[in-house]
């Protein structure tokens, strides 16, 4: 049966789309609440999402859709709180900012409320990366999160049940659908998900290149320019950073490790891209809460923070507030640790060219570091950890990466995976700037 009432009729919508006119706000407004309340049939929704993909949407109807997801359930408040901020980033492979970022900003008086997700496809995600720390809860009640953020200004939790069911409706059907690459759907599923976390204050990390799901620069800066029109338009302030991922972020991916590495970086030790990444997307957040742009005095006064194990202190207390071992950030045993360690060694002199960041998320998935399905048993263990990175000059023998495995008979697939994945040359390659705009 056809849903139909005064305003709304799904054959007419979808022909609107078809032909390529625009999908009135009242109409999208109206889709959403017959799709969550199981009004559409899939067959349906599944022919608009695709009139989409091919023929686009503009800002005014991106901004509806988005607005109207996020009022199909929950909606976070948080204006009690002077000052909110909230980073999202699009996905790449040893993207450790947010358990370094979410503290840092947190001891810079900016309340962080953060609602994350799981590891996508070869990306890793910060709840999987958070849950190898033992008995830490991601899995918090509202009333949890508002009390945990009223006493420390720090929480990183999954999303309710209730929060977004649009959301969740519409990309189950994008995978099944081929439309999951529509900047249009991408830019309202990013972004509804942080209107209705409540902060007032966004940072986007953008990825583009080889281990982002927008390879190209020019495709990743319009999804941002769209991401930071759309929280524009519904009252939000934002930034978007747009971020090279063509090699691994730091020096470890896989979910314990990159907690190691985290840890460390707040005790001041850390990769130099690592590192660089977080300080600028901190001082984003924070120059927004505080409605200034002195990036630099900003930048100062994180690095101090950091020295000083302010920052390290307050992921020290979510752990402690959200029920994990505390041990973990003197003692790294508390962490799961892989039965096998395999070392990649340089069969050449030269200089690291390339480390194929795709193909290191994927070997990593492959170990059991990452989903093939939904419901799938994530080890915790398992990963990369770099002692090169590309640009560095290496001898033959120098150990370029260790890999952490948990099943003997998966060596050779290792060793293969890297030889394709970690390219050494005579010459040493330019370097990538890590950041190329902010818009």
């Amino acid at each position: 049966m056809i849903p139909n009432s005064m305003h709304f009729n799904m054959i007419d919508f979808i022909e609107e789309k078809k032909l390529g006119r625009k999908n009135h706000p009242q109409k999208i407004n109206e889709f959403v609440e017959f799709l969550v309340n199981d009004k559409i049939p899939d067959y349906q929704v599944s022919a608009w999402l695709m009139a989409v993909r091919l023929n686009g949407m503009d800002i005014d109807e991106i901004t509806a859709l988005t607005n109207a997801m996020a009022q199909s359930g929950a909606i976070f408040d948080l204006s009690e709180f002077k000052n909110t901020a909230d980073k999202h980033s699009t996905g790449g492979v040893g993207d450790t900012t947010t358990l370094i970022v979410a503290p840092l900003v947190s001891a810079a008086g900016v309340t962080v409320v953060k609602f994350s997700g799981r590891s996508l496809d070869f990306t890793g995600g910060t709840l999987d990366k958070l849950e190898s720390i033992p008995r830490f809860r991601t899995d918090l009640k509202p009333e949890e999160i508002i009390k945990q953020a009223r006493k420390i200004g720090l929480v990183i939790a999954g999303t309710s049940s209730d929060m977004v069911p649009a959301d969740k409706i519409l990309y189950s059907l994008r995978d099944a659908t081929c439309t999951v690459d529509s900047v249009p759907l991408i830019a309202s599923s990013v972004m509804s998900k942080k209107i209705a976390g409540g902060a007032k204050n966004i940072v986007l990390d953008v990825k583009f290149g080889d281990g982002a799901f927008m390879c190209n620069f020019d495709d990743a800066r319009e999804l941002a320019r769209i991401m930071v029109s759309i929280a524009n338009n519904l009252g939000r302030n934002a930034r978007a950073v747009l971020s090279s991922m063509d090699s691994p972020l730091g020096k470890s991916v896989g979910n314990a490790l990159e907690v190691m590495e985290a840890i460390n970086a707040l005790k001041g030790n850390c990769a130099d891209d690592l590192m660089e990444l977080s300080l600028i997307l901190a001082s984003e957040m924070v120059s927004l809460a505080r409605g200034h742009s002195d990036i630099s005095s900003i930048k100062k006064e994180l690095e101090i923070l950091l020295k000083t194990g302010k920052a390290l202190e307050k992921f020290e207390a979510m752990i402690k507030e959200q029920g994990g071992d505390v041990r973990v950030i003197d003692d790294y045993g508390v962490l799961p640790h892989a039965s096998f360690r395999f070392s990649f060694n340089a069969s050449m002199m030269g200089f690291i060219r390339k480390i194929k960041a795709r193909e290191i998320g994927n070997l990593v998935r492959k170990l059991g570091g990452g989903r093939f399905k939904k419901d799938g048993v994530i080890d915790p263990s398992v990963g990369v950890s770099f002692f090169k990175k590309p640009g560095d000059e290496v001898s033959e023998g120098d150990r370029i990466v260790d890999v952490h495995y948990n099943k003997a008979n998966e060596k050779d697939m290792i060793e293969s995976a890297l030889m394709s994945a970690i390219e050494i040359g005579g010459t040493k390659p330019e370097r990538v700037e890590l950041v190329r705009e902010i818009i």
